[in-house]
């Protein structure tokens, strides 16, 4: 399958995690279908709109009468912190990140910091120098925030950026921080258009960087 991806370089490259560069959805999964079974929610249909946005917002949308969204959040971060047995890095992510200058990119994740680190370990992926938390803005995704944040912290434009994502709250969260994006399907089932180029996982990435930026390209 021929791959296209953007021509111009970057200044730096920004990773969502969760069916980015690791897989945790069985673990996810598990954690909230309990969680959802438990509050007399259907589960089939609850659990496609976990993915990518703060446990907090998720909860929180729900309108459930007598739930505390803060509280039942932390609860669900601590069961999905006791279960990382099947996380595991999304194929050829690790050597990809090997390859980049640290201080080029970041992880901007959905999840909380503590079970963002815990999935990272379990997964044996590194750690980056920084990441942007659910805890780290007012906002989560698909609010841009978490991006613009990064962007910042980097001292660097958003739209000097790319972002690589999978679900569909973090490509609007990116698209409206006016960063490109490249989509990862790994995890999807049936992947969607965007519009904006993809890729199955990162074995046939490569990136090129030098003081100009950092360039994508594919081994053919």
């Amino acid at each position: 399958m021929t791959i296209t991806l953007p021509t111009r370089r970057f200044a730096a490259l920004l990773f969502d995690m969760d069916g980015t560069l690791i897989s945790s959805i069985a673990s996810a999964e598990r954690t909230w279908s309990r969680w959802a079974a438990a509050h007399g929610l259907d589960v089939a249909t609850f659990l496609p709109t976990i993915h990518g946005v703060r446990s907090v917002e998720t909860i929180r949308r729900l309108n459930l009468p007598g739930v505390d969204p803060e509280a039942e959040a932390a609860a669900i971060t601590r069961a999905e912190m006791e279960d990382v047995g099947d996380v595991t890095e999304i194929p050829g992510a690790r050597a990809f990140l090997a390859t980049l200058p640290p201080d080029r990119w970041a992880i901007v994740t959905s999840a909380p910091r503590g079970l963002a680190r815990r999935r990272l370990e379990a997964a044996d992926m590194p750690t980056p120098t920084l990441m942007i938390a659910a805890e780290d803005v007012a906002q989560g995704k698909p609010a841009p925030d978490c991006f613009l944040l990064a962007a910042r912290r980097l001292e660097i434009a958003a739209a000097e950026c790319c972002v690589f994502e999978d679900a569909p709250a973090g490509i609007r969260a990116a698209e409206a921080a006016g960063a490109s994006l490249v989509v990862v399907t790994a995890t999807h089932h049936e992947p969607a258009p965007t519009g904006h180029p993809a890729i199955a996982d990162y074995r046939r990435l490569r990136a090129v960087a030098d003081p100009d930026g950092i360039r994508l390209t594919t081994e053919h």
